[in-house]
């Protein structure tokens, strides 16, 4: 029974998921507890404001709905680990933990929030098991009393843990990471989904798009050619979702 139900999580997961896997029962439901658990976050004084439960309804919302169209996008053939051997053999373009972080921070980012903040995290820094996520946190809470969002464990399939029961000796806030996306993705920014802050040189090393040596790399074609189907797929928005 429990190698029925890994191969069939495994072959759920080795596909993005599609437009309507967001909109399922079984997701309404996460969107909601998320949106709760958020709200818990916030001092007593503001938790009950419907602006409050407004921002946090968007937020939940939208992380679900993004971790699926990012996948899509990214056109991620397998989840985690396995994605991340593929990438790194060049059989697959795109779908490392920090590629969705990156890409979960920048959709996080599309609205101005007043009751909450999008940070980055880390956990086994440096280490070969190395995984990056993005967490939602009050707008003057610290971390670890954050939500952390995983969007690259399970291929666009949002998995979600409260940060302060994870292990704190092995995963750590990143706020020079933060620091450095907001740069590029401000709050109500206007690039589109199918936006690459960093792609891969023709030398196989990661650097920023705008950087000279990206101008002729596969991967900025491929970013470019994707914004170019996404105008077509979604006129007039910046979404696919």
């Amino acid at each position: 029974m429990i190698s029925f139900l890994m191969v069939s999580v495994l072959l759920v997961g080795c596909y993005p998921p599609p437009a309507t896997y967001a909109t399922t029962k079984f997701v309404m439901n996460r969107r909601m507890e998320l949106c709760d658990n958020l709200l818990r976050l916030l001092p007593d004084e503001q938790r009950g404001k419907k602006a409050a439960r407004q921002e946090a309804t968007w937020l939940a919302d939208t992380a679900y709905k993004a971790a699926a169209g990012i996948s899509r996008v990214n056109d991620s053939r397998f989840p985690g680990w396995a994605g991340n051997w593929l990438i790194n053999m060049r059989v697959q373009d795109r779908g490392l933990c920090w590629h969705y972080q990156h890409d979960m921070y920048r959709e996080l980012r599309r609205r101005h929030l007043h009751y909450f903040r999008i940070g980055c995290c880390v956990r086994d820094r440096t280490k070969r098991s190395e995984h990056n996520c993005v967490y939602i946190a009050a707008a003057g809470g610290e971390w670890p009393k954050v939500w952390v969002l995983d969007a690259w464990m399970w291929n666009g399939r949002l998995k979600v843990n409260y940060g302060a029961k994870l292990d704190q000796d092995d995963w750590e806030d990143l706020p020079e990471v933060t620091e450095q996306l907001m740069r590029v993705y401000p709050e109500e920014h206007r690039w589109p989904i199918e936006h690459w802050y960093y792609v891969r040189k023709p030398n196989g090393k990661y650097t920023v798009f705008y950087d000279p040596e990206t101008i002729d790399a596969p991967q900025t074609a491929r970013m470019f050619g994707n914004v170019e189907k996404g105008r077509k797929a979604h006129p007039g928005k910046l979404i696919n979702y």
